[in-house]
């Protein structure tokens, strides 16, 4: 009996010696690339890292969509094995001998499947496969190097078309408040030449490497007639069109911008039907900016002092806009040159219609930038202002 007691202590007192807490390993980290026969990465798959020649996996690390893997590993030397989702478990993709790990390093292990020896061990029209793959990846990675050149190129044009528009203030600030108008106007000239000539010659050589995009030309031709370039922006912009008939996602925007910069051409050289022709043309192709095109159709002939054609774009620009101020005044401004003045009383004598017009605008914009002027003109002819214009109804096709 004592020695029962006795053992019976024994065994209590080792129960309650202290549990002594382990130290876990020493581990190292481990990282790398998965690349495919292709030259592109995987962006799916798994490494797995055997130390008995694939049959068990020590470790295991998804890659991720850059083909990337990383993860702690512990030390020692390994079998790096890569598996796509549907390998088979004792099947691998790849295989790769002595990858060798230290406690407290980072060690790199890449799968690069494009390298010779790999390739080679693959089928006959496997390879032939591979290679065909291999050229159109390397023609889709030209062609976007060469897209994302030219969408660059394309934004500077825009830069400089936008820095020509404002070349009037841009020169009076750097000329300062007393400038001459004459050296004002040689500053703004100066600016908006050396803007549109950057453009052309960007979208020249654009043009050149890559011919069937549309937008291209379209620029070169707005770069081509900021220049003055007629003949040439001309050419530009029916190119432009050309390419848009026969492209399998036409793009109407592009296709309103040629119409228009044809129809300013036409009209700056006194063509007038068919500036009006590729203004509607502009104006059909992208019916959310049809007044923006015929108002600056209207503009043009102001600029050139033809009032009939000037009142006529307007009418057509109210036509497809009614709440826009703009083309009011100037269809205002385009018949107001036929006015006459009555001998008897010394009044301006409007044309019809032009009253009305004038009218319309001091209703819409009350504080515009025209409206003392329209109000001075319709108190020489003794007019009211009357805001009763109705809006002329689209000509029948």
């Amino acid at each position: 009996m004592k020695r029962t007691i006795s053992l019976g202590l024994g065994l209590l007192a080792f129960a309650l010696l202290p549990v002594l807490a382990q130290t876990p390993p020493p581990m190292g980290k481990i990282h790398g690339k998965v690349t495919a026969p292709t030259g592109l990465p995987y962006n799916i798959g798994t490494v797995n890292f055997s130390t008995d020649g694939g049959s068990t996996t020590k470790f295991s690390f998804p890659v991720n969509a850059a083909g990337n893997y990383t993860g702690d590993i512990a030390p020692g030397t390994y079998m790096l094995l890569f598996r796509l989702p549907d390998t088979p478990a004792n099947k691998m993709v790849d295989q790769i001998d002595g990858i060798k790990v230290a406690a407290g390093q980072d060690v790199e292990a890449n799968d690069d499947m494009s390298r010779k020896e790999f390739i080679d061990n693959l089928p006959a029209d496997t390879r032939k496969q591979l290679e065909e793959i291999k050229k159109k990846n390397a023609d889709a990675l030209k062609t976007n190097a060469l897209i994302n050149n030219l969408n660059a190129d394309i934004k500077i044009v825009l830069q400089d078309f936008k820095d020509a528009g404002g070349a009037k203030a841009a020169a009076a600030q750097a000329l300062g408040a007393g400038a001459s108008r004459t050296d004002l106007d040689a500053k703004e000239t100066e600016i908006k030449t050396a803007k549109f000539s950057e453009a052309e010659a960007l979208m020249q050589r654009d043009t050149t490497l890559k011919p069937d995009a549309s937008v291209l030309w379209a620029q070169l031709g707005q770069a081509q007639l900021g220049l003055k370039k007629f003949d040439e922006a001309e050419a530009s912009y029916k190119k432009t069109l050309e390419i848009e008939a026969t492209a399998k996602k036409p793009s109407p925007p592009t296709q309103a911008a040629a119409n228009a910069g044809l129809g300013e051409i036409y009209a700056r050289n006194g063509k007038v039907p068919e500036a009006t022709a590729a203004y509607e043309a502009a104006a059909k192709a992208d019916p959310t900016r049809a007044n923006f095109y015929l108002t600056n159709e209207s503009v043009i002939y102001s600029q050139l002092g033809n009032g009939d054609a000037q009142a006529a774009a307007a009418d057509e620009a109210i036509t497809a806009d009614p709440n826009q101020p703009l083309p009011y005044y100037l269809k205002g401004q385009g018949l107001i040159q036929k006015a006459t003045v009555d001998p008897a009383t010394g009044k301006m004598i409007l044309p019809p219609g032009c009253a009305e017009a004038y009218g319309k605008y001091i209703q819409l914009a009350p504080t515009g930038p025209y409206a003392a002027d329209v109000k001075g003109i319709l108190d020489q002819a003794n007019q009211k202002v009357d805001t009763s214009y109705k809006a002329p109804k689209p000509a029948k096709k």
